[in-house]
């Protein structure tokens, strides 16, 4: 179970905000000094003013009061936007960090963890503190400086009365301590619902979540299990409200129970024989004490909810401390690349700290203008060894190098400048086609979209529609067939112009026709480049100029397409299985 998060550490978020904070501070200590001016004023009226039959002084106090209530009213606006505005400028910051961090995760990292549980550490779990980061904060100095001031205010009416009415605020605070552990645990296991919940819709409404429901016929079954997690989410819900109605069952209580105390200690004054106190200071120490019921009620509520969130900021926490698989070194240099040479040295990969090696004492030399060709059964690595040549993880033995630079030497930012990715997933952003493309290159001109698509094969297709580069291509993508959208990404990736090029699958599930066009797109994308073509279907790679054969994350031969049938291994086999 997550621990809750330590309050020094949430402190530390406003800690860029904090000149702006000292000056709510300021302003909410001087509301909270007006707020209590008026029961003394209550007290000249009814003590002085009124006996002397004194109307202009009458007058003059109920200005005092009416003054002070409305200066007390507008400066709690001011600071009630100014609180808002820095909560909100938190969030941001906090949403911004957590997005920033999970894209900095290596690829390994989204395979092992459910797109909606990230979903919801974006936006469930920010989205729920934002009470705490937007108003708490200044709520909890406002009411902590509102109580000391009218407790203050309670001892210079009448101080016995004051040490009497006080010793409720304990039995107050015992119910927002037992009411804030109950909240929570609440929250923690509500968030967790949530985050599942978030996972389901995801994958359910998804594309190819309802293409696989209606194709099997499992609507159903989704919606029990959706219905299923949402219900306990609904039972949590029902909870969390349920633990907070003895607050204001307690609260409504202390507006008729702390009065009574006061007046029924006076009461007992009387009888003893002791001297009274004004009926004004009576009247004005009634209505401090009904103003110390607010500060101290919202000091409960300021409890409950920083209680209930911490297990949030826990889970925001946990995420941004996630260590990152990719890193940058201190002092790393842009990498470039005139020659485009690839070189993998003794190179050795695994998933995971304790996981069977994926990739075993590769070497391979890619040359600058060749293109090279990995070939294998499925699960021998391919796609590994991709990823790592595109720094989409790093090797734990060995170097990979691009023109004697290695990888882990080069900025992050810097390796898709020279070594650019195109699989057979290919991904388009629910965008139009002109802002796909110009994810490539933001800087690209109408006219050199258009050429990198004629290049592609694909500008027909798209000046064909009503809207042209401004038609949206759907979810990911699904308004254009399979090879449509891997035009569209040969396209993008010629206005990136890389100077290595991976290929990993890009031509396959393609009917003839369409994989005739995708490959006359590659043929344009590989010339001159040192290319990486990955291919179940050996057709595609036998003009490659080296052929490396991957058997079990080792490369078991390598060689030219007639060199490796000559030598009727591997290579061979998986040429002609019959054989």
């Amino acid at each position: 179970m997550t621990s809750d998060a330590p309050l020094r550490r949430i402190a530390t978020l406003f800690r860029p905000h904090r000149a702006l904070i000292a000056g709510i501070a300021a302003l909410v200590v001087v509301q909270s000094a007006a707020g209590t001016v008026a029961p003394f004023f209550l007290r000249a009226i009814l003590d002085t003013a009124l006996p002397r039959r004194d109307a202009v002084l009458a007058v003059l106090l109920a200005g005092g009061m009416i003054a002070t209530s409305i200066g007390a009213g507008a400066l709690g606006v001011v600071t009630g936007r100014l609180a808002a505005a820095t909560g909100q400028r938190v969030m941001h910051d906090l949403r911004v960090a957590v997005f920033a961090h999970l894209q900095d995760m290596s690829v390994g990292f989204f395979t092992r963890t459910r797109t909606g549980e990230l979903l919801s550490r974006v936006i469930n779990d920010i989205g729920g503190v934002e009470s705490v980061l937007s108003t708490t904060v200044t709520s909890a100095v406002q009411n902590v400086t509102s109580a000391v001031a009218i407790a203050v205010a309670m001892v210079i009416l009448d101080w016995r009365l004051a040490a009497a009415a006080l010793v409720v605020v304990p039995a107050f605070l015992a119910v927002a301590m037992r009411i804030g552990r109950q909240q929570r645990a609440i929250t923690r296991r509500r968030q967790g619902g949530i985050a599942t919940l978030t996972a389901l819709a995801e994958q359910a409404l998804s594309v190819t979540g309802i293409l696989l429901a209606k194709t099997t016929g499992a609507q159903h079954q989704l919606r029990q299990r959706f219905a299923a997690r949402s219900w306990e989410v609904a039972e949590l819900d029902i909870a969390l409200a349920n633990s907070g109605r003895w607050r204001l069952a307690s609260r409504r209580m202390a507006l008729t129970v702390v009065p009574a105390i006061v007046y029924g200690l006076a009461g007992i004054e009387v009888a003893r024989g002791a001297t009274l106190a004004s009926l004004g200071t009576v009247v004005a120490f009634t209505s401090v004490v009904n103003r110390l019921v607010g500060p101290v009620s919202g000091m409960q509520g300021t409890g409950q909810q920083l209680a209930a969130s911490r297990a949030l900021f826990s889970r925001i926490f946990s995420t941004l401390d996630l260590e990152t698989e990719v890193t940058e070194r201190p002092g790393a240099q842009p990498l470039h690349a005139p020659r485009g040479e690839l070189r993998f040295e003794d190179v050795s990969f695994r998933y995971g700290t304790d996981g069977p090696w994926t990739l075993t004492g590769i070497g391979l030399v890619c040359r600058p203008g060749t293109v090279t060709a990995i070939v294998g059964e499925t699960g021998s690595g391919k796609t590994t060894l991709a990823y790592l040549a595109a720094r989409l993880a790093d090797p734990q033995r060995g170097s990979i190098t691009v023109d004697g630079t290695d990888l882990r030497d080069a900025t992050l930012a810097s390796v898709p400048e020279v070594v650019g990715v195109v699989t057979q997933d290919t991904y388009l952003l629910h965008t139009t086609i002109a802002e796909n493309l110009l994810l490539a290159r933001p800087d690209a001109t109408a006219a050199e979209l258009e050429s990198a698509c004629r290049a592609a094969r694909i500008h027909e297709v798209i000046a064909a529609l009503p809207d042209g580069y401004d038609t949206v291509v759907g979810e990911r993508g699904h308004r254009f067939s399979g090879g449509e959208r891997q035009r569209i990404a040969i396209a993008r990736m010629l206005l990136r112009d890389p100077r290595i090029l991976i290929l990993d699958e890009a031509t396959s599930a393609l009917d003839t026709r369409t994989e005739r066009l995708v490959q006359e797109a590659l043929d344009y994308l590989t010339e001159g480049r040192t290319t990486i073509v990955i291919a179940h279907r050996l057709a595609t790679v036998e003009r490659a100029d080296q052929i490396a054969v991957l058997d079990r994350g080792r490369i078991a031969e390598i060689g030219t397409h007639a060199e490796l049938l000559a030598r009727a291994g591997h290579y061979a086999a998986l040429h002609d299985p019959a054989s």
